[in-house]
């Protein structure tokens, strides 16, 4: 049976050894670390102890590290080498990644949110790759509790133990029309006006097809759908080719240009929606969500 190794040999007293071995004194030792020559010296000290055997000779106020230390120092290299592999591959294999930040994204963000999300991270970790996962709000949450993205900007979803949110902005949804049409000089729509027109909507899952389907409840007719999408861009396509009517959040006012209206609707039909960044709470202290929560908490502030 292989003996138990002391548990006073600790992967930080190999660190202090290694960085003793670079700098070749306490002070540097400290330097390299960001502590003090003190503490150097009794991780040092501690970790001869638990060698049970000598790894310095002192020379007046130096230790002079003997071939004994020389081993464990190429030793300490490879075994803290190896760790630091192996938990980069554990976290890997359970979906986190040191370099790499999967976000998720409603498509409708992309236009606004997004870019200055990601410039913001990049400004605070260079070295991180990032890749966006478009989705709506039900695959982006499903994909979070997956672990299939590290983090999703999205419509804040229902409380939920698991899930840490911060909201950014709240945004409310409009009556969307074609330039020229007939609702485009309104002030307001009302939907119960509606009634004969067409529409066209986002699929399930989708929150502001959420927000489509209640404002129809209250306006007590189910209106007649030509077209379902899976994106709110090829959404706006088809209300500026005047395909159909829909409701939109005002986040995507200006991504066509004047093709398309956004008319406020009735009192009764208004309604809003909060946007924000959500992650797994178990994930709460991962150094890149910390970065993309300071990012989104800055944008927050900005835009107040």
């Amino acid at each position: 049976m292989r003996s138990r190794i002391s548990d006073d040999i600790t992967f930080r007293k190999l660190e202090v050894l290694l960085a003793y071995m670079e700098g070749g004194n306490l002070n540097a030792a400290a330097r390299l670390l960001d502590i003090s020559a003190v503490s150097v010296h009794r991780a040092l000290h501690s970790l001869e102890d638990a060698m049970s055997c000598q790894l310095f000779s002192l020379q007046g106020r130096n230790l002079i590290p003997n071939e004994a230390a020389q081993v464990l120092a190429d030793v300490s290299r490879d075994v803290i080498r190896l760790m630091a592999d192996g938990i980069a591959a554990t976290r890997s294999a359970a979906g986190y990644s040191a370099d790499h930040l999967k976000i998720g994204s409603l498509y409708s963000l992309t236009s606004g949110v997004i870019p200055k999300v990601l410039i913001g991270i990049k400004l605070r970790k260079p070295e991180l790759e990032t890749e966006l996962v478009l989705g709506s709000n039900d695959e982006l949450l499903h994909k979070l509790r997956q672990n299939a993205v590290d983090a999703a900007l999205m419509a804040l979803p229902e409380t939920d133990p698991d899930v840490e949110s911060i909201a950014l902005f709240e945004d409310e949804v409009f009556f969307a029309a074609p330039a020229g049409s007939p609702y485009a000089g309104l002030d307001e729509v009302d939907l119960r006006e509606c009634a004969a027109e067409k529409f066209v909507c986002l699929r399930d899952g989708f929150v502001t097809f959420t927000g489509f389907q209640e404002a129809f409840r209250i306006a007590g007719f189910a209106p007649t759908i030509v077209t379902r999408v899976g994106d709110i861009f090829s959404l706006m396509n088809l209300v500026g080719a005047g395909i159909g009517y829909t409701l939109l959040p005002g986040r995507v006012r200006h991504a066509f240009g004047d093709k398309v209206q956004l008319i406020p609707l009735k009192p009764d039909y208004r309604m809003r929606q909060t946007i924000g960044l959500s992650f797994l709470r178990v994930r709460e202290r991962d150094p890149n969500l910390l970065a993309l929560a300071a990012v989104c908490r800055m944008l927050k502030h900005e835009a107040a």
